[in-house]
């Protein structure tokens, strides 16, 4: 799938450009509206199922490369990606957004990757259109609308991304503590799936750090307070 960019941000002298990672069967329609502000273009990416990790790498690769310096974002796995990114390109990198961070290290115990590995089997032993009835039953409206949606855009590919996904080794806390740009990060503190206790951990090992706390209802009505809430962290952290 291609590269989204909602904002078709244009390069001028002394700004920044948002890239925006989607989390686990989320897509780049999602991350553009949860990383959404009135100041800085989005560049939302969308997951490609031949290389879910390699092609938000390339994406932010490839921004940084025009811009010089870019703002890391991602939801769930994509802030994952983006924190990784971050340490491995300190001298590219203007910062982080991180939203619902998803485990810290190895995945075996995470919800989120329990969530996908669950997902995946059903997929392949009933379908897209049951999976996605299971799914819808079992959620909030507004989530079984955004996966239904992002799921059927997603197609095909969503099988791949699962398996990448679910096996994806986040940064541990002893690797999150190399970090050198400040990481803003927006976290729900009644979710199970992506649990609080997850931020925290990534909060007090990154040298420069703020965290910010919603609830899902919050996320439900408006996604973009995922970007919001990092966004004044980051601007609270950056000097």
């Amino acid at each position: 799938m291609p590269q989204h960019q909602p904002s078709s941000p244009t390069r001028r002298a002394g700004e920044q450009v948002i890239v925006a990672l989607p989390g686990t069967g989320s897509d780049a329609d999602f991350a553009a509206r949860a990383f959404a502000n009135a100041d800085l273009g989005v560049i939302a990416v969308d997951p490609d199922g031949d290389g879910l990790i390699s092609g938000y790498r390339r994406a932010l690769d490839d921004a940084a490369s025009t811009w010089g310096t870019i703002v890391a974002a991602g939801v769930s796995l994509g802030a994952c990606v983006a924190v990784q990114w971050a340490i491995d390109n300190p001298q590219r990198c203007a910062g982080v957004l991180a939203a619902l961070p998803p485990w810290v290290g190895d995945p075996a115990s995470a919800p989120a990757a329990h969530s996908a590995l669950l997902t995946l089997d059903l997929l392949r032993r009933q379908g897209l259109d049951e999976t996605i009835s299971q799914m819808q039953a079992g959620s909030p409206p507004w989530l079984a609308a955004e996966l239904t949606r992002s799921w059927r855009v997603i197609g095909d590919q969503l099988e791949p991304v699962l398996v990448e996904a679910s096996n994806y080794h986040a940064p541990t806390a002893e690797t999150i503590s190399q970090l050198r740009v400040p990481l803003a990060i927006t976290a729900a503190t009644d979710d199970p799936v992506h649990p609080h206790a997850v931020a925290q951990v990534w909060r007090a090992h990154a040298p420069i750090s703020t965290l910010a706390d919603i609830t899902l209802a919050e996320l439900g009505a408006d996604p973009s307070i995922l970007g919001r809430r990092a966004l004044e962290g980051w601007r609270s952290l950056d000097p």
